[in-house]
């Protein structure tokens, strides 16, 4: 028995420090990006410009994007750069009715004097990665922007971007994601929520910290020459755009990311989607880690690089330990007596929650948010926060299993996140077209997941021990919610 409660206390204690530590370089980011807030963000107009406008080409990748496609195409053409020197490429894998709307759309615009074109493949091979690299040797602009199907681009994005680039290590400009539809659910509030720090902090503090970034897949502008010195898109990852950010920044090429410069965009207004978004990012995310840290390691990078981008591309396999530091909670109710566990040294790991806070803070209410430091704001982040919280406990063993694949080599399709054009409360998800109605195994394990919660809350309370009990009501209130939507959005 004490070997058995030694190993369920070990593992414990290990996933909590590492938790720990993640946080840590959180908070050290956020020390960054506080020291850039001070010095002002320094933008530069478009006098900045070459003197000559450069090509540009636009890729446009998609797939089944029937309710977007249209809104999409026409925001890219209000685009305020001239028509003979912009291109636009439409990369279309559909296999519906979008592809027929694209077409009828981009012969419009063709009409219109638009230098627009569509191409598309009778295969998806290598999906998203494998389109770019397919239609990226045809593109005839210098530099080259890329958008997913459900942004919509200020008109003045490319005359904010470009100026960049007149540093010619500058080989990415990345921009921040704006959100369309922030208000439409508790759902999607949450996940701007955790958006805005990444795309304040942690790029940010990356980039004033001299550490690797990343391009964001989308929203960003590319310098071709970067993208064919580092080795061009590869699909042997589901995060291609992570992947090819590294490779382009350890051939020397310098990221760029405009914090003021904003390119709204449809975030997933039900929970499969969010799935299915959230999969694709953690899986790729531990693929890439698997594919380039011995390289980042081999590299000459200073170690101060190193170990940002090492804890940057470790970045999902937090949601594995915080699965194991929930599942194990609760033996180690019962263990806590006959191993003797002071559980009061533990509260030393507090700090990692208190840290989190304050980037989250940072972030939304001093940054993103509307109304900054106001009291309803104030008052918004008390609520949000543990809520923010307890979904993202929630979300982490559907997380952990795309950890566990990536690292294991398990190859699986790029599936898309569907997007709806919602835009306010009003509007609504057609699951009619895009819909799934199969109960997944995942879905069925965190229902029970809710269940063993819910027997340790009521456990510790029968034991008289309700040291934990406040961890085990979010995972309770986190896997329950997540249970719920996912049946709710699959019958919808």
């Amino acid at each position: 028995m004490s070997i058995v409660g030694y190993f369920v206390f070990g593992v414990y204690l290990m996933c909590l420090v590492f938790i720990t530590l993640y946080c840590i370089f959180q908070f050290h980011l956020l020390l960054h990006y506080w020291r850039k807030r001070k010095e002002g963000i320094v933008d530069m107009s478009s006098s900045a410009i070459m003197e000559e406008l450069p090509l540009v080409t636009i890729q446009l990748p998609m797939f089944n994007e029937y309710f977007v496609v249209e809104r999409l195409i026409d925001n890219i053409v209000k685009l305020d750069y001239p028509k003979d020197r912009l291109e636009i490429q439409v990369l279309d894998d559909s296999t519906d009715d979008t592809l027929a709307l694209t077409k009828k759309k981009v012969s419009y615009y063709q009409n219109e004097g638009f230098d627009i074109k569509v191409l598309a493949r009778t295969n998806r091979k290598g999906y998203k990665a494998g389109a770019l690299k397919d239609a990226t040797p045809y593109a005839k602009g210098e530099f080259i922007v890329i958008f997913d199907a459900d942004f919509l681009p200020e008109s003045d994005f490319i005359m904010r971007t470009l100026p960049h680039f007149s540093n010619p290590k500058v080989g990415v400009v990345q921009t921040r994601w704006g959100h369309i539809n922030q208000n439409y659910s508790i759902l999607t509030e949450l996940q701007a929520f955790q958006l805005n720090v990444h795309f304040t902090v942690e790029q940010k503090g990356r980039e004033t910290g001299d550490y690797l970034l990343q391009f964001n897949g989308t929203a960003g502008m590319w310098r071709k020459s970067t993208i064919e010195d580092a080795g061009g898109w590869e699909a042997d990852t589901l995060t291609e755009d992570l992947d090819l950010s590294y490779r382009a920044q350890l051939r020397g090429w310098k990221i760029i990311f405009l914090e003021d410069t904003l390119s709204p965009a449809e975030l997933p207004s039900e929970m499969m989607g969010l799935k299915s978004q959230q999969h694709r990012w953690m899986k790729g995310g531990a693929e890439t880690a698997k594919k380039l840290l011995p390289q980042i390691w081999s590299s000459e990078l200073a170690t101060a690089k190193k170990i940002h981008a090492t804890t940057h591309l470790l970045g999902s396999t937090v949601f594995l330990s915080v699965f194991l530091v929930g599942v194990f909670s609760v033996p180690l109710l019962f263990l806590i007596n006959p191993l003797a566990i002071d559980l009061s040294l533990m509260s030393i790991f507090l700090v990692s929650t208190v840290l989190v806070a304050m980037v989250y803070y940072v972030a939304n209410v001093r940054t993103a948010w509307a109304e900054p430091n106001s009291l309803k704001a104030i008052f918004k982040f008390v609520f949000i926060f543990p809520v923010f919280l307890a979904l993202s406990m929630g979300l982490s063993f559907h997380n952990s299993l795309a950890v566990i694949q990536g690292y294991l080599g398990r190859k699986s399709a790029f599936v898309r996140t569907p997007k709806f054009d919602i835009k306010k409360v009003s509007d609504s998800f057609r699951r009619s077209k895009y819909g799934s109605y199969r109960i997944s195994k995942v879905t069925i394990v965190e229902g029970l997941l809710t269940l063993y919660f819910l027997y340790a809350i009521v456990a510790g309370i029968r034991m008289g021990n309700t040291s934990l009990i406040i961890f085990h009501s979010l995972l309770f209130m986190g896997y329950g919610t997540i249970f719920y939507f996912s049946i709710r959005h699959q019958r919808s």
